[in-house]
């Protein structure tokens, strides 16, 4: 097999400027765009190549069905999130559905949060109505600000993006190394928001018998101290704002407990400086995983051009306008040696088009050879507009699509090997349906989203007890 990227250009993190590009970023002020750029460029990295790798290795086990991955947090991050207790009620959630997919599945489950970076959103036109009259469209606070005052793109909220991953990530890294994830008390998670008898007792059975398992384990002495204290979670955003994401691509040594086949480019001198490819590699130090949308995944355009040059794991939403021809392209485009777990593959259809396009893809992905990580985001096709304009999901829909990519990938012979969800640790009211029975009416109460709607704690809880279920064979009750 002739390895991909050779018949490519050679590829460098600047090379996507060569390329046709959609969401198309102007900045006015060229001179302190350079500015903010050549700052980012000076900082140090948010996440590191060994975590990088860790989380790859990972997710070659849930491509080979080894292991679960949930993924989830805000649609659109904002600066103002940023705060311990918003922080906190994330990884809490995060752990919770985590230990609820653990008992279902009965496997491990690998965790990477959409947060720390998700600061980008793509839009549909460059601008927007309000209040009766034309405005640029909000695009996350990484370029403007929701307030209609500060919707002029600014160069400067690049840094401040940074800086505000690096505060989020800082703190996300000390609370699970302070035992916010400690398996020995999983009670001490706060769970009065779960108000829901029903929810409560499923989740509070499920914890008491995870305790036995663990007190057995003390008891025989299989403990291993220290293993169950804490938890990986890793960091994720779309790559949407290129010039962050090059400013932020740093050329780092592998570390030495990568599994990577080696080839024989990899043995040649890169540019003359002594170190050979095998050794070295460009990574996107912003996050962990980086994740290219339905908008932005057109192979001979910029963003592809982007992310085929970079050692992260790299996401790909698949949807109904995805054909079978840009969906190999892609896969042979980002991942040409073909490495297990390297892409993870996004499907996105609605309800109503699962059953008839992902069998589709399954089958394309077979026929090519590639083994890829299989994810459902049960969310983005599945968005309406209420009678009064308001954007929501119904809860229903999100998991009639999930369990139907279950079964799909059940009978395919395939595995269905994560979630991926837009949710928040709050009691908003966004979604509709669930055990609380939300209705369009309810919306108002407490309708905070910036972009698109998002699952409240109870119902990615629900959800998770839900799936958890279809992975039991329909019993959701322990």
């Amino acid at each position: 097999m002739s390895d991909a990227k050779s018949e490519q250009p050679e590829w460098h993190p600047a090379s996507w400027r060569s390329k046709p590009i959609k969401q198309l970023v102007e900045y006015e002020d060229q001179a302190a765009l350079d500015k903010s750029l050549q700052k980012l460029k000076t900082l140090p990295p948010i996440v590191t190549p060994h975590e990088i790798w860790k989380l790859r290795k990972s997710l070659e086990q849930v491509a080979l069905g080894k292991a679960f991955l949930l993924q989830g947090g805000d649609c659109a991050e904002l600066f103002a999130y940023c705060q311990d207790d918003m922080i906190d009620s994330k990884i809490k959630l995060l752990l919770q559905m985590s230990l609820v997919l653990i008992w279902g599945t009965n496997k491990p489950v690998v965790r990477i949060a959409r947060m720390a970076g998700q600061y980008a959103k793509p839009r549909s036109s460059p601008t927007e109505k309000v209040e009766g009259r034309d405005v640029p469209s909000f695009r996350g606070d990484i370029l403007n600000g929701y307030d209609l005052n500060q919707r002029a793109i600014d160069p400067n909220r690049l840094v401040q993006a940074y800086f505000h991953s690096v505060a989020t990530y800082n703190y996300l890294r000390a609370q699970l190394s302070s035992g916010i994830a400690d398996l020995h008390n999983p009670l001490d998670w706060g769970l009065g928001h779960v108000e829901d008898p029903v929810v409560q007792k499923k989740y509070t059975t499920i914890v008491n018998s995870i305790r036995e398992s663990l007190n057995f384990m003390k008891t025989i002495g299989a403990d291993t101290s220290g293993q169950l204290e804490t938890v990986d979670l890793f960091t994720s955003h779309e790559g949407l704002s290129l010039p962050y994401e090059e400013s932020l691509t740093r050329k780092l040594r592998h570390p030495a407990n990568r599994s990577v086949p080696n080839t024989a480019s990899d043995a040649k001198p890169d540019n003359g400086s002594g170190e050979s490819k095998a050794t070295t590699g460009y990574y996107n130090t912003s996050a962990h995983f980086i994740w290219v949308g339905d908008r932005t995944r057109q192979p001979d355009h910029a963003h592809i051009e982007y992310l085929r040059g970079i050692e992260n794991p790299i996401g790909i939403k698949v949807g109904p306008t995805t054909s079978a021809e840009d969906l190999l392209q892609l896969l042979d485009l980002i991942n040409p040696r073909r490495e297990v777990g390297k892409i993870t593959l996004i499907t996105r259809y609605g309800k109503d088009k699962v059953e008839e396009l992902l069998p589709r893809h399954i089958e394309v992905v077979r026929k090519s050879g590639h083994i890829v990580v299989w994810q459902c985001d049960p969310m983005h096709g599945n968005t309406r507009s209420t009678s009064d304009g308001i954007k929501t999901r119904s809860f229903a829909a999100i998991f009639a699509e999930l369990s139907a990519a279950i079964k799909i990938h059940h009978r395919c012979q395939s595995v269905l090997g994560g979630v991926h969800l837009e949710l928040t640790g709050d009691a908003v009211t966004e979604c509709t349906g669930g055990s609380q029975g939300i209705q369009d009416a309810d919306l108002s109460e407490r309708y905070e989203t910036f972009c698109d709607p998002r699952l409240n704690e109870k119902q990615a809880l629900e959800l998770a007890f839900l799936v958890a279920g279809e992975h039991r064979g329909g019993n959701t009750v322990p």
